[in-house]
């Protein structure tokens, strides 16, 4: 049997390790905080001192990290993957990382005769419990397929989407897409509101129209609530839409909802709020319209 590593066993990273571990695999493990690291050992994982014995003792090396610098880190850094890697061995960033360093860092391992798929996920910590991620992967089919029964594991929509680089690409255009539809809920729920309509009332309607969505249908009803405990941080979005700038910026594309998108997610950050859920991206809505949703 294959054996396995998984680097990164954060609020995603844990339970998508679990997954594998659960199914019967050896997976060696590697985090920078022990709890997560003891959970998973006493259901079966291999505890490991640093990210180099994740890569001596494993086939495929699976990465949830937050950033591009940490995926830099892992990698390339003292004692890192780099450093103990074997020739012939996957490495997997499920990490959300910039596109462009993700070429880069593809290219580097490329040279150490270690093959490389970018797969970020979509779906969430719920998702990651679930297994019913959605995986978008970069990197040669034939790789893809040698890993894609382990995807399977994890989530549910798994599509190959082109050479390295390009898996990392489509998170960023889901995140424009999230964000940009967060916004419109946000901007739709708070004018009905003011307006004396029942925000519930019109959210009910909506779900069974063209305005339907699983963002009107979750995260409108987050916003209804005032249930603003993270599914996915405010924080981490603001990462994903700097990505996008970031990289719009280098191959010359304007992309100007995105960043009024992310300048309101600033504007929830300034208020010490950026660990609360992305559907709060609506209170920075809510204080320039003066009005509460409700």
């Amino acid at each position: 049997m294959t054996d396995l590593g998984f680097i990164g066993l954060g609020i995603m990273g844990k339970p998508m390790a679990g997954h594998l571990v659960n199914a019967g695999h050896t997976v060696h493990v590697f985090s920078r905080s022990p709890e997560p690291v003891r959970e998973l050992e006493a259901s079966g994982a291999k505890a490991c001192s640093t990210t180099k014995e994740v890569a001596e003792k494993s086939d495929i090396i699976f990465i949830m990290v937050p950033n591009t610098p940490d995926v830099n880190v892992v990698l390339f850094g003292f004692n890192g993957v780099a450093d103990g890697v074997k020739q012939g061995s996957i490495v997997v960033d499920m990490s959300s990382i910039s596109p462009i360093a993700t070429k880069e860092f593809a290219e580097k391992l490329d040279a150490l005769g270690t093959e490389m798929l970018d797969a970020p996920v979509s779906g969430g910590q719920v998702g990651a419990q679930n297994a019913t991620l959605s995986i978008m992967v970069g990197g040669k089919n034939e790789i893809f397929e040698r890993v894609k029964p382990f995807f399977e594991l994890m989530g549910q929509n798994i599509v190959h989407v082109g050479p390295n680089g390009d898996g990392q690409m489509c998170k960023v255009a889901n995140q424009i897409v999230v964000a940009l539809t967060i916004e419109a809920v946000g901007e739709a729920l708070l004018l009905a509101s003011k307006a004396g309509a029942d925000p519930s009332k019109v959210r009910a309607a909506l779900m069974g129209g063209f305005a339907g969505s699983r963002i009107l249908e979750l995260h409108g009803d987050r916003m209804i609530h005032r249930s603003f405990e993270p599914g996915f941080r405010i924080k981490l979005h603001q990462k994903d839409l700097s990505l996008a700038l970031e990289t719009a910026r280098e191959i010359g594309v304007s992309l100007p909802n995105t960043a009024t998108a992310q300048e309101l997610f600033n504007a929830v950050k300034a208020n010490d709020s950026e660990d609360l859920d992305h559907s709060a991206m609506v209170l920075a809505l809510e204080t320039l319209a003066n009005h509460k949703i409700e």
